[in-house]
This record gives structure tokens, sequence and C-alpha cells, in this order.
């Protein structure tokens, strides 16, 4: 395969999962991973369409990341601005239809899925080099340009600045308890200090391996 093909593939496809995968955070109502329960807690105060106000949102980043570092920017940016929010809302919509019902062992295990799956998908639309999202790239930014620290540890951090804002915004929002644990819980926990050592690992392991094999 081409290997411009191959990596518009491994974009294309990192979008989709990570869609999926955060469908499935919200399914298991464990938590959520660190930005969309940023995301979450900003729509609980405007109470829009998830994939309207996501898209709105990336706005702010994209301006950030154009005039600090454009370099991140690319297709799979746009790609993920303009239709992530949309394919986690119709994954969780779907799920939901799917699974009305749930008992507690099948929401750990989505949960452990979702986790396993968003760093998964996330290392091949880094590793194709085609832009990252602006949310990532801000990470990025930090660890390559900024030399704060590695990767891995950057990212942790925006991860626990986006759980803060997004419990100010739940509480900003009266939110009820059922509905705020839906959101930051374990899931949230987990995500924030494993998934920038879990995408180091899948990149290593996973999408560099197979953008280089032949």
């Amino acid at each position: 395969m081409d290997k411009k093909a191959k990596r518009i593939g491994m974009s294309v496809f990192g979008i989709v999962l990570v869609g999926v995968a955060v469908g499935m955070f919200k399914r298991a109502a464990f938590g959520i991973d660190p930005y969309q329960t940023f995301m979450s807690g900003l729509n609980a105060i405007i109470p829009i369409s998830f994939g309207t106000l996501f898209t709105l949102v990336s706005v702010v980043f994209f301006v950030f990341v154009a005039v600090v570092d454009r370099r991140y920017i690319g297709i799979t940016t746009f790609v993920n601005w303009f239709l992530l929010g949309y394919i986690i809302e119709f994954s969780h919509a779907a799920l939901l239809s799917a699974f009305p019902e749930m008992s507690v062992l099948a929401r750990v295990i989505l949960l452990v899925a979702a986790i396993v799956l968003l760093c998964f998908a996330t290392s091949f639309y880094f590793v194709s080099n085609l832009g990252v999202s602006v949310y990532d790239a801000t990470a990025l930014i930090m660890a390559n340009k900024w030399k704060l620290m590695p990767f891995k540890y950057c990212r942790i951090a925006t991860d626990l600045v986006c759980v803060m804002v997004g419990l100010a915004c739940f509480a900003i929002a009266n939110q009820s308890w059922s509905q705020i644990l839906g959101a930051v819980n374990v899931g949230t926990v987990i995500t924030a200090f494993c998934m920038g050592p879990l995408v180091d690992f899948f990149v290593k392991t996973c999408a560099k391996p197979f953008l280089e094999r032949k």
C-alpha cells in the first residue's frame, strides 16, 4: 500500500474509533475521558447539541495551535474537528438503544474496553502525521516545542486541568451528583493518569510498526 494512503487510512481509522470509544465511556457511565469531562461540563452550561458545541470549542484550540505551532494542523485536525463530536453522539445513542439496561459487571467491561480502544485509536492518528486534534496538539506543543516535560506527563497535566474545569462547570450548572458521577468517576481518573503512557505504548508497539510495515 502507498505510504500516503496508509497514513490517511490510519488517520480516519483512529478518529472513528476515538468517537466510538468515547460513546462507550458515556454508556458505561463510570466517568468519561478528561477532555470529554470538560466538554460535558460545558454542555451542562450551554445546552446545545454536543456535536455542535464540540465543533465550536475546537475553534478556540485551533487558534491557539495555529498561532503557536501550526505543524500539528493537517487533514486529521479538520476531520476530528468537524466529525468527532457527531460520531460520539451517534455511538452513544446506538449503545443506549442496543443496551438500555446493563449490569455493573458489563459496564466495567465496557469501561476497560473503552480505555484501551481510546488509547489504541489515538496512537494511530498521532503516527499518521497528518495533524492531530487541536486538544491533543496542546500537550504535544508543551512537550516538543516548549520542552516542559515528556509528552506523557504533559498529557497528564492537560487532562487534569480538563477534569477540574469540567467539575467547575457542573457545579455552576447545579447538576445532580448522579449526573456528575456519570461524567467524572473512576474512568476519568484512570484516563487522566494512564492515557499518556498508554498512547505512548501503542505508538511504539502498534501504530509505528504498522506504518513501517511494507
